[in-house]
């Protein structure tokens, strides 16, 4: 074999694998109490967390793991449940928001102390603040570089203007 297993880039990836995939069977557990999946979960929060509590269609598929398509079930399905409304778009015809309701936030009130204890268990508590300042500084930045539009429509990086040059 040519390739060195023990390369640290497979253990990085493999310690980052392994860590979501633990995480997420606890945010699992909890949100099937509260009767939602992960992706509306996400959906949820995208949304509270975004000035206005809207996002466009197509910005909400960009910060999510779902495809545009995929986007429009979930929105059509958290509609029906009354978690959240699509709104037209005034300026573009072809655009539309998804936006929280009272519901969904209320749905969000209801679960988000136990999430945020899950969190601070399995995320926070093992790390010093130092370790923990560290590893967000560094999330962001492979977030940035891997998915760049995963703030688009918060005013985020994204849609920040290019710092002019320096002469």
């Amino acid at each position: 074999m040519n390739v060195d297993l023990g390369d640290p880039r497979f253990t990085a990836i493999g310690l980052l694998t392994e860590t979501f995939t633990g995480l997420r069977s606890h945010f699992e557990a909890q949100l099937d109490q509260h009767r939602l999946s992960m992706v509306e979960f996400e959906v949820l929060m995208r949304l509270a967390r975004t000035p206005g509590h809207r996002l466009r269609m197509t910005d909400l598929a960009a910060q999510t793991s779902l495809s545009t398509s995929g986007v429009t079930r979930v929105v059509d399905r958290m509609d029906r449940d009354g978690l959240i409304v699509r709104e037209a778009c005034a300026s573009d015809r072809r655009s539309s928001y998804a936006v929280i309701t009272e519901a969904g936030l209320h749905r969000l009130d209801g679960l988000l102390p136990e999430h945020l204890e899950i969190i601070q268990r399995w995320l926070i508590d093992p790390l010093t603040p130092k370790q923990l300042d560290a590893m967000l500084e560094g999330l962001r930045k492979i977030r940035d570089a891997v998915n760049p539009c995963a703030t688009a429509g918060t005013g985020g990086p994204a849609e920040l203007p290019a710092e002019p040059a320096s002469a």
